[in-house]
């Protein structure tokens, strides 16, 4: 069935891979973004690649009025929540930012819903939310309440904010989807990870050093009680998770309430085994360097997809070489990303 969906952040990383997914699936996707760490130019090629185009506002969405603006001019059935800012050493740096942007940026966001009556949501949520997790793997049931840096915090308050939300009008319904590491990019090479400056995230950060736009990897500590002493996470392509949306979607469409899904794949990868398997598909060799941990940074942590794979028919289906193929692939045909 053909929807109206409100994107907000869909011209990031996820965002767009997203936007994808859901016009190829027939829906009518609007796109809101401020292009503060994303760029228009990937929802031109979103476009080429499926030959639709998202109707595309730029703004914030702590600018209510604009809010209220696109809800009134368009009829809008659910909203997919990306927007705000995502990096966790840049967190631990600049805390306000973050609640400001995540957390009261998404309050807006959710007053302007409700003025409009529109109840749906599916929100970006994170892994971080679990803190330093007290075992492996990591199921919905873990408790919650502990991250370790403020990008964690912002997102576990607004899946509190959410569930008060949820409490007091039960017209809501809420998928959280709290993602492990998304990497890769799309498999034409078109759209991919494209962050602003040395890139935060481990894959964009090693694909960088091979295709000889950084010198060097820093691998932030080799001390963890981990297989080779790095850190272990779960790596999740970026197109299992945009599927994971469209099922977390039509899954809400029918049930009230809040709903929490992990989406990952239920395998951790240490951040070596991460550039071994990076230079067996590449080809080239990834110069690295061991240096301190960062601040908010954890030993290990990987998903139980279980409950997404039961109540979602969903499961990744894209492997580790996958990943790597796709992420070599968009970078050494965008060696500068969007900006060409």
């Amino acid at each position: 069935m053909k929807h109206s969906i409100l994107v907000t952040g869909g011209a990031g990383y996820i965002g767009s891979h997203t936007t994808l997914a859901l016009l190829e699936a027939g829906h009518e996707v609007i796109v809101l973004d401020n292009l503060a760490n994303s760029s228009l130019e990937s929802l031109r090629r979103v476009e080429r690649i499926c030959g639709k185009a998202a109707t595309f506002v730029e703004g914030d969405i702590r600018d209510r009025a604009l809010l209220d603006s696109i809800f009134a001019r368009y009829s809008i059935d659910a909203v997919l929540h990306f927007a705000g800012l995502k990096a966790v050493g840049e967190s631990v740096q600049q805390p306000l930012a973050y609640y400001e942007n995540n957390v009261s940026g998404s309050v807006v966001l959710f007053q302007a819903m409700a003025a409009a009556s529109v109840f749906n949501l599916v929100f970006s949520s994170s892994a971080t939310v679990y803190g330093e997790p007290k075992q492996m793997p990591i199921s919905e049931d873990c408790p919650t309440g502990t991250p370790t840096n403020p990008y964690g915090r912002s997102k576990l308050m607004i899946e509190e904010i959410l569930r008060d939300l949820s409490l007091s009008e039960p017209r809501w319904s809420i998928a959280v989807l709290r993602y492990f590491n998304p990497v890769g990019a799309h498999s034409s090479g078109l759209i991919g990870e494209d962050p602003n400056g040395i890139p935060n995230n481990l894959l964009p950060y090693i694909s960088q050093v091979a295709v000889g736009k950084l010198q060097k990897l820093s691998v932030y500590g080799d001390d963890y009680p981990t297989v080779d002493g790095t850190g272990v996470r779960d790596y999740i392509h970026v197109v299992d998770l945009a599927d994971g949306h469209l099922k977390a979607l039509a899954a809400i469409a029918t049930e009230q309430g809040v709903h929490v899904w992990n989406l990952g794949t239920g395998q951790g990868y240490s951040v070596l085994q991460m550039v071994s398997a990076f230079e067996q598909a590449a080809g080239v060799t990834v110069p690295y360097a061991i240096v301190p941990r960062r601040g908010g940074d954890i030993a290990e942590c990987w998903a139980d997809p279980k409950k997404a794979a039961h109540e979602l028919g969903w499961q990744a289906k894209h492997s580790l070489d996958d990943m790597m193929h796709d992420t070599w692939r968009w970078q050494q045909s965008n060696p500068n990303g969007f900006s060409q």
